[in-house]
């Protein structure tokens, strides 16, 4: 009998014997202490699926309001349920009616129905797309959540072209240090805002000007109004209001976080939007990665056994940029 992966096969009949792997699960809402670091059996894949042996996956504010409960309107879950939305990792296993992957190639994507907080995961093929090859497999896992929300802002609803002008709130974050990036390839002026822990790396990723929110108002560092505004800090609705002077009429005010709302009248449109799963985007967001045109940065990795410790930190407001969790 030979052990592949976590999955047992005997060496005389072939015959698969489900085993056990290790996840991070919750089996009720509420706090980090609600997290557990079980053994589950590893999952099989279905028709169209394939069975990832997980690199990492990573943290998203998203992962901690699912686990507070305050996704359950628009993201019902049943319990127990895997922590997990990104993922990176290799294919060990694929089922009948999948051929976009074979065994052994390398994938990210972004799980909706969660579950990469585990040593593998099932998934489906289509919603896959090859892992980059610049970049090691872990740290690809921070791409797909963060990455295809920035690609959507700046390309789907901004529409950023060469030589407008566009404010991003929050450029310190996830989302933010992509967004910085895709805005600046449109050939558009970005200005961002951003603490001072992060102001090296925003500046770094192309930002043309920075302003440090803990000490200076956004609006008196402007010296003219922007096109657009993405908003993907979670502020007060007193906070968001102060954002709608700082664009000029026909300008467009985007928002992951907080919603904006102009006065009624106002020349300005406003969108508030959830970011979707598109591999297609995905695959175009892999290929600036290989080419060296979109840069990657981890600021921290830790074990699954301590997923729990993650949350603790974004909860007490102690969080910083992306980080790898690796089963």
């Amino acid at each position: 009998m030979r052990r592949q992966g976590k999955i047992l096969v005997t060496g005389t009949t072939g015959t698969a014997f489900r085993a056990t792997m290790r996840a991070a699960r919750i089996h009720e809402y509420g706090g980090p202490d609600v997290i557990r670091y079980e053994e589950v059996p590893v999952p099989v894949p279905d028709p169209g699926q394939v069975l990832v042996r997980v690199a990492a996956t990573s943290f998203n504010p998203s992962d901690a309001a699912l686990r507070a409960g305050h996704l359950q309107d628009v993201l019902p879950v049943d319990l127990p349920y895997t922590l997990g939305f990104d993922v990176s990792g290799t294919i060990t296993q694929a089922g009948v009616e999948t051929s976009s992957f074979t065994v052994g190639d390398r994938v990210i994507g972004r799980l909706d129905h969660g579950g990469a907080a585990a040593e593998y995961v099932a998934a489906s093929a289509d919603v896959l797309a090859a892992a980059p090859k610049a970049i090691g497999l872990a740290n690809a896992a921070v791409v797909p959540v963060a990455a295809l929300t920035a690609y959507q802002a700046v390309h789907e609803h901004a529409h950023l072209t060469a030589g407008q002008r566009v404010l991003i709130n929050g450029a310190g974050g996830g989302v933010g240090m992509f967004a910085v990036q895709l805005a600046k390839r449109t050939g558009a002026t970005v200005i961002a805002t951003a603490s001072p822990r992060s102001v090296t790396a925003v500046r770094a990723r192309g930002a043309d000007q920075i302003i440090d929110y803990t000490s200076t108002s956004i609006a008196g560092a402007l010296d003219d109004t922007v096109d657009t505004v993405i908003n993907l800090a979670p502020i007060t609705p007193t906070a968001a209001a102060g954002l709608v002077p700082l664009v000029r009429p026909g300008g467009v005010i985007i928002s992951i976080a907080t919603p904006v709302q102009p006065p009624a009248g106002a020349p300005i449109t406003a969108v508030h939007f959830l970011a979707r799963n598109d591999p297609r985007q995905l695959t175009e967001i892999v290929k600036l990665i290989d080419a060296g045109e979109l840069t990657v940065e981890v600021s921290r990795s830790h074990r699954l056994a301590d997923l729990a410790l993650v949350h603790g930190e974004h909860q007490a407001g102690q969080a910083k940029g992306k980080v790898t969790i690796i089963p």
